[in-house]
């Protein structure tokens, strides 16, 4: 009983939100940065560059701004992200002097130029038609909610953008659609009479053949078809609503220069109802017209559902091996991988036959999917955690709705890094990018452990060898470069944090063997002297290579060796090997690496079994002349040698993150985080050269330097991102500073986060690195980790907490169910909202009680 009146509650906060009665926000600690508090309301100079996706797991997207305004229309399976679709609302209120406008608010100023073909007058865009004077924005995720207002109209006016989210539902997360909901309140004093419109061009047309606007209940489908030689231009978009009285208009006037856009406006400033046939090609546009009566101080909310499908593409990406047999896949479905010859197609087209199928499907379950999505977000936001440290995890979030996520036909996930502008920014869920990201495992943990599949089966071959970005549509995948020692060894450790997560004896028992085989490739090519070091030259997240041991994959190394020994002893098989090489490494880190503040790499080039590196083979590490004096000087280019880098002890962060202890003395690990928050920590950087890629953070924006050298000792040529500064690694130095009882300066980098990203400048919803939407922030969900501890171990059915903060409410989500942890008087209690969490024993600041 009281789980259901606690669920009654949380959906009654998600209904006042999106109807605007209220402002909801987390009821943690407050923070500020100028006038505008964290995870609030985004108003005035803050309200420029949001942009909130909306889409489901895997299905492209497209965005709605702060202004009401939609943009990024990205659902051709490749990021589009400064595109305009012509896709608006507008309002007609009867018998007011400019009563007529578009339900947005105004235009952006950077807008005016700079936006494409602004040059040239921005021909055929909306922005010069009325819209409302005033608009705010407020995210409550994955609801973005907008709030417009206008001395000329007397109605209050919400728009909530949203798509089903529903954490261990994959499935309906992963549905291409989106609800656009406006309500209307007459706020006049008397009854009104209005015409609500929705209107867009046809975005789906590619050429002039074959495009068209077809009929669907209360609305209609701008398509286009493809060809035979090329299939993936067929795609359908349908916009309809859940009024019965809906009129449409399958045809915009038909001419020349811009007469489909005036004849639109002409037909809204009149308040009419224009209602056209389809027509058989060439229809540039349509429209939905619904008449509205308001009573005094009545609200309506009118639905514009959106669908949208598009089963093929044109990616077909990597190479295919020369032995067929040496990979780890299953003979069940290598069969069917090795003959699939054609592109990557898109899950929902496995799951659906048609537009009118998914459309179908969303009008018959939006009640269960909206009771769902609420759910989960009110329960999200039912915290006392600090307000930054929401934000920040709530806002990454939208990753999972953005182009950076695809899902294959069979359903499992297969990434890119980030979004390029109009491409896949580095593609192959690259495994030393996705070692940072900790939201999926635990929100959607199976699709999560469909990634270790691949990369222990598809890209590792008999050797151990991992191709650290897998093949599209995914398939066995060549072996012709380097591994990537952090991508590998954080996989080990990631088969141990999803077998903790799901506690399914069956996976880990699968994958033990080729988790050993991926071991001993580490060993054998990183470690041959069997010393516990990484030491021979190791390609990594940086691009590049590192010569000679240095505290970061040493981390990563005992991490992964404590992860098999942890199997291993589980699974009764002896590990006595390994925890000899852990001793050995532990020390040799601990003594001849740790300077007294943190953990260094001492670059060693000679006396390796790696050849010269002028000739080892590496992806842009060029030896010029000059080059080669310089190695002779100091060393193999793009090392980091005496310098605190911030990623220092990251594969320390992943063994906290999957329920392992440190790999390295806790207090030397602290003293490494501490010196990161000391010496890389800047407020600004107008002093800071950085010749690298700089619009990351510069000038006036604070942020977390990948690396300093605040004992000298810099390299004429560091590594080559040594400069920049990456959303991610700030999120993961952190939230490790907290799980080491350092909450401020956890904090301290948060908030030099999130205050570049306050919308003013750069998007909120949008942490770029290589490409929009990188999927290294997703190490902020380790933040809700790192002040709480809060960890359920589905194998012990233990709820483990170490609260960084004292007394708190928190999310946790499971493989079997999500809900809430409060921690009370020494005394955690958990509320499961929804499924089921089976804790048999609570463990507390290390403690069983």
């Amino acid at each position: 009983m009281k789980i259901q009146l606690k669920s009654a509650l949380l959906l009654a906060g998600v209904f006042l939100f999106m109807t605007g009665c209220t402002e909801v926000t987390a009821t943690g600690a407050e923070a500020t940065k100028g006038t505008r508090q964290y995870n609030s309301i985004y108003k005035k100079e803050y309200n420029s560059r949001i942009a909130f996706p909306v889409g489901g797991l895997g299905t492209g997207m497209y965005c709605l701004e702060g202004t009401g305004f939609i943009s990024h229309m990205s659902i051709r399976h490749q990021p589009d992200i400064f595109s305009e679709p012509g896709m608006f609302a507008a309002i007609h209120v009867k018998g007011l002097e400019n009563g007529a406008k578009l339900l947005e608010g105004p235009v952006a100023e950077w807008r005016k130029f700079g936006a494409l073909n602004s040059g040239l007058g921005a021909p055929g865009a909306d922005y010069g038609l009325p819209r409302f004077q005033n608009s705010t924005f407020e995210a409550h995720f994955p609801f973005g909610k907008v709030v417009l207002a206008d001395q000329d109209i007397p109605l209050g006016v919400t728009i909530t953008g949203w798509n089903p989210f529903i954490p261990g539902d994959a499935d309906n997360s992963s549905l291409p659609v989106g609800v656009l909901e406006y309500t209307l309140e007459n706020k006049s004093g008397k009854p009104l009479e209005a015409v609500f419109s929705f209107h867009s061009r046809n975005f789906m047309q590619k050429g002039r053949e074959g495009s068209s606007v077809n009929p669907i209940q209360n609305g209609f489908i701008l398509s286009q078809k493809g060809t035979s030689e090329e299939p993936h231009l067929q795609g359908d978009f349908a916009i309809y609503t859940d009024q019965p009285g809906t009129v449409v208009d399958h045809c915009w006037f038909r001419g020349g220069w811009f007469d489909g856009m005036t004849m639109v406006w002409n037909a809204i400033d009149a308040g009419a109802l224009v209602q056209n046939d389809p027509v058989e090609k060439d229809a540039p546009g349509g429209s939905l017209y619904v008449p509205v009566s308001l009573n005094t101080d009545e609200k309506k909310t009118i639905r514009v559902f959106t669908a949208w499908y598009v089963p093929f593409s044109h990616l077909r990406i990597g190479g295919d091996p020369a032995d067929s047999k040496d990979n780890n896949v299953p003979e069940s479905r290598l069969a069917e991988e090795l003959s699939n010859k054609g592109n990557y197609r898109p899950w929902y087209s496995s799951r659906f036959e048609n537009i009118e199928a998914v459309a179908g499907y969303l009008t018959e379950n939006y009640s269960n999917l909206l009771q769902k999505t609420e759910l989960f977000s009110n329960t999200f936001y039912n915290t006392t955690l600090p307000n930054e440290v929401i934000e920040a995890v709530a806002a990454n979030l939208t990753i999972l709705k953005s182009p950076t996520i695809m899902r294959t036909y069979d359903g499992r996930l297969w990434n890119w890094e980030g979004c390029g502008d109009t491409w896949g920014s580095c593609h192959g869920s690259c495994t030393h990018v996705w070692n940072y990201a900790q939201a999926i495992p635990h929100l959607f943990p199976a699709l999560e452990r469909t990634l270790r599949h691949t990369e222990f089966e598809e890209s590792q071959n008999k050797a151990g060898h991992q191709t650290f970005r897998s093949a599209l549509p995914i398939r066995p995948v060549e072996h012709g470069f380097h591994a990537a020692a952090d991508g590998q060894m954080g996989g080990i450790m990631k088969v141990y944090r999803e077998w903790r997560i799901s506690g399914d004896e069956a996976f880990i028992k699968d994958m033990y063997p080729k988790v050993k085989a991926s071991l001993h490739y580490c060993i054998e090519t990183w470690d041959p002297r069997h010393a516990g070091l990484i030491e021979e030259p190791h390609h990594n997240t940086y691009d590049i290579e590192f010569w000679g041991p240095d505290g970061m994959h040493n981390s990563f190394y005992l991490g992964a060796l404590n992860a098999f020994i942890a199997m291993s002893e589980y699974l009764g098989e002896d590990a006595s090997f390994y925890k000899d090489l852990v001793a050995k490494g532990k020390a040799y880190t601990e003594k001849e690496l740790f300077n007294g503040e943190y953990f260094i790499q001492k670059i060693q080039w000679t006396g390796l079994k790696a050849p010269d590196p002028t000739k080892m083979v590496s992806w842009t590490v060029n030896y010029s002349e000059e080059a080669k004096k310089l190695l002779e000087k100091e060393g193999p280019k793009y090392q980091y040698g005496a310098g605190c880098l911030s990623d220092g002890v990251l594969g320390s962060w992943i063994s906290r993150a999957a329920g392992l202890n440190e790999s390295l003395d806790p207090e030397k690990i602290k003293s490494h985080l501490v010196s990161i928050h000391t010496y890389n920590l800047k407020q600004n950087l107008i002093n800071h050269s950085n010749p690298q890629r700089p619009s990351f953070a510069f000038g006036t924006d604070g942020g977390l330097l990948l690396c300093s050298w605040p004992k000298g000792g810099k390299l004429s040529l560091p590594f080559v991102y040594s400069d920049e500064v990456w959303t991610g690694i700030e999120y993961q130095v952190a939230s490790h500073l907290m799980m080491a009882g350092e909450v401020d300066k956890g904090l301290d980098i948060v908030r030099a986060c999130r205050d570049r990203y306050d919308g003013s400048l750069r998007n909120p919803f949008n942490e770029y690195e290589c490409g929009h939407w990188y999927a290294r922030a997703l190490a902020s969900y380790a933040l809700l980790q790192g002040l709480t501890g809060v960890r359920y171990d589905a194998v012990e059915k233990a709820l483990y907490v170490d609260s960084k903060v004292g007394d708190f409410t928190s999310f946790l989500s499971t493989n079997t169910g999500y809900g809430t942890v409060t921690f009370e008087g020494g005394k955690p209690q958990l509320s499961v909202v929804s499924g089921t969490i089976d804790v048999k024993k609570y463990v507390v600041a290390g403690k069983e009680l």
